[in-house]
């Protein structure tokens, strides 16, 4: 059985405890900076990813990409089983951009371990390649295969890397998602759907002052649009929408014939999607003479907890055996969890290290939280033969 004394040794391996000793892996990962837009970059983070994992004893494949950063896909087998694998997904894309280290800075201060990226998700890297080590290094029989899926494009929607991890999961028993997790550590059982519509209106331009009666105001019809579009909402149900994003107009003397507005959508539910996508593209024009055009759609299905119960409940007991008690919890944000557990393969999220403040300046995770989390990673390998 593992424990976190036993697993004391991924602390000193993934973060330097002083100053004066080398970088420490999670150091190393989080001050590369891979935006999601800066392909050379990215590109060159997953080159690194993929030596580290190679050495790790995994066979890696670097999947290319004309736009995006290249995604990696390693397979590690320690065993002689035939099994579906088990399905890990990462992404090693951030938010920040190339800079931010200069104003936050790799520490670790009072127990925590500062950084851009560190939470989400970066730190989790670091956990799955230890992990791979430790199933190789200590000799621990599998009963299945392992599939670490590592992609690059995750926070800007996952449009280069969707397909990729839908077949991935296809093939997988189940699929372990290491985003971080809700505060204290609780797992995510839970996502909503996340998607923006664009919604367009058209009117006619005239003089604003010599001829107002001979326009159609586009923005005038925005408005009624918004209020329709905001009466969509179901709060009992979870559902919102948010009118994010509004343009139009070219002068204050002249009526406008064109404005523009980016929709926000957000659902628990597969029903409440349909729903509201039929609902936006029935939009119906207000004012005589307007046009309103709708286009978008849902980017990422919601993760029900049909999709997670299960999973969570056999990773529940396997916490226990470590002294963990795992809580579950639900998130309006999305992940790439979010599109295997719509194709009904078990999935649970918000496995990373326990911390705070992803996207925001206060990011960190907690460095005491790390052995335990790397211990799970290894049980749940080791001991989910069945969801």
């Amino acid at each position: 059985m593992l424990s976190r004394q036993h697993d004391q040794r991924f602390v000193d391996c993934l973060l330097p405890t002083t100053p004066p000793r080398p970088a420490g892996t999670i150091r190393l990962l989080v001050t590369q900076e891979t935006p999601s837009h800066d392909k050379p970059r990215l590109d060159a983070f997953a080159a690194l990813l993929a030596a580290r994992l190679t050495d790790a004893g995994a066979t890696v494949e670097i999947v290319d990409q004309p736009a995006r950063g290249n995604h990696l896909r390693a397979r590690f087998v320690h065993g002689a089983s035939t099994e579906k694998p088990a399905l890990v997904l990462c992404h090693y894309d951030t938010v920040w951009p190339v800079g931010a280290l200069a104003t936050h800075p790799f520490r670790i201060e009072a127990g925590k371990a500062y950084g851009p990226g560190i939470f989400d998700m970066q730190s989790s890297l670091a956990l799955v390649e230890y992990g791979l080590r430790a199933v190789r290094d200590l000799d621990i029989a599998l009963p299945r295969p392992i599939t670490v899926l590592i992609t690059s494009d995750e926070e800007i929607g996952s449009g280069s890397s969707r397909v990729l991890i839908e077949e991935e999961a296809r093939r997988a028993a189940y699929v372990l998602v290491m985003e971080s997790p809700l505060p204290g550590g609780v797992l995510k059982t839970a996502r909503k759907g996340t998607g923006t519509f664009t919604v367009e209106t058209i009117g006619r331009a005239a003089h604003a002052g010599v001829d107002p009666d001979k326009g159609v105001n586009a923005i005038k019809e925005m408005a009624h649009q918004v209020l329709a579009i905001h009466a969509l909402a179901d709060r009992e149900a979870g559902t919102t929408l948010s009118a994010g994003m509004i343009e139009g107009g070219t002068a204050t003397n002249v009526v406008p014939a064109r404005a523009a507005a980016q929709i926000d959508v957000r659902v628990w539910t597969q029903s409440e999607a349909a729903r509201l996508v039929q609902a936006m593209a029935a939009l119906q024009p207000v004012l005589s003479g307007a046009q309103v055009n709708v286009t978008g759609a849902l980017n990422r299905p919601p993760l029900e907890h049909s999709a997670t119960a299960a999973l969570f409940a056999r990773v529940q007991q396997i916490g226990r055996t470590l002294g963990m008690e795992l809580a579950e919890g639900s998130t309006g944000g999305g992940s790439d969890g979010n599109f295997t557990g719509a194709l009904g393969v078990p999935t649970l999220d918000g496995l990373g290290v326990p911390g705070d403040g992803a996207h925001a300046d206060h990011e960190h995770i907690l460095v005491d939280e790390i052995a335990g989390r790397a211990a799970l990673l290894v049980a749940m390998w080791k001991d989910l033969l069945s969801v």
